[in-house]
This record gives structure tokens, sequence and C-alpha cells, in this order.
């Protein structure tokens, strides 16, 4: 089912609230390419849904959903996400492995670098913060 913006009524102000129902199994996500810096072959594939949340400014949020395979973390930006879906390890550099895998809720700091190594596909809530 197409998610769809509900609204709710403040004092004075209409605010938008999106709810997608049942996220770990929306559809409607698109084909967003490769990940930025593969490192199997085929590289990994990427789907996606951003949904605009109103007065986040330029902070992006959104559904993202990765196909099975390694690649480095590219993105300088704090990120937070929640794991909908699949199973990882996520290697920061310079540190060991962390197994990940659906329910987890993740925090990373700006600069985080580091290697996924996508066991099941992953499926992701993420808020990916504005540089400074």
């Amino acid at each position: 089912m197409p998610w769809k913006p509900a609204n709710k009524r403040t004092r004075d102000h209409l605010m938008p609230i999106t709810i997608l129902s049942q996220s770990a199994q929306c559809q409607d996500l698109t084909p967003a390419g490769a990940v930025g810096a593969p490192l199997t072959e085929p590289a990994c594939m990427t789907q996606t849904l951003e949904v605009p949340l109103e007065g986040s400014g330029d902070n992006r949020s959104g559904l993202w959903e990765v196909s099975v395979g390694r690649f480095s973390r590219h993105l300088s930006n704090a990120e937070v996400m929640h794991i909908l879906a699949g199973e990882c390890t996520f290697t920061p550099t310079g540190g060991e492995a962390r197994a990940i895998k659906a329910g987890d809720t993740l925090f990373f700091p700006a600069n985080t670098t580091g290697v996924w190594d996508i066991k099941t596909p992953l499926r992701k809530v993420y808020v990916v913060m504005a540089d400074n």
C-alpha cells in the first residue's frame, strides 16, 4: 500500500504526519543504483524512499535497502538508523566487526568510516544529519 501523509491539527497549525504502514514490507522504494564504494562484484544495489519531514531543515530521512555484498561507508554525515530487516556486520576503521540485525538502532557520529558486510538484504529507516 502506498504511503500517505496523515494530518494532525495542533493549536494553530496543521502538522503533516507521515505513516509508513508495515515499513519493513513497503513496496514503494525505487531503484537508486549501486552503492558508492563497492567492495564486491557485482556491486550491492540500493533502493530508497525519501520521506520529506517538515521542519527538519536540510536533514534527510526515509527508507533505504541494500542487497547482499560488501561496501565502504562513504557518508561523512552523522546518521541515525533503525534496521527493519536483514543482517550484516559493520567494521569501523581500526575497530572490530559489530553484528547488526533487524530491530537494532544505530547512531553513527559524523565521519564514521568502515566496511559494511551485508549477509541478507538490509532495510533501514534513516535520518542523515545535515552538515554543520
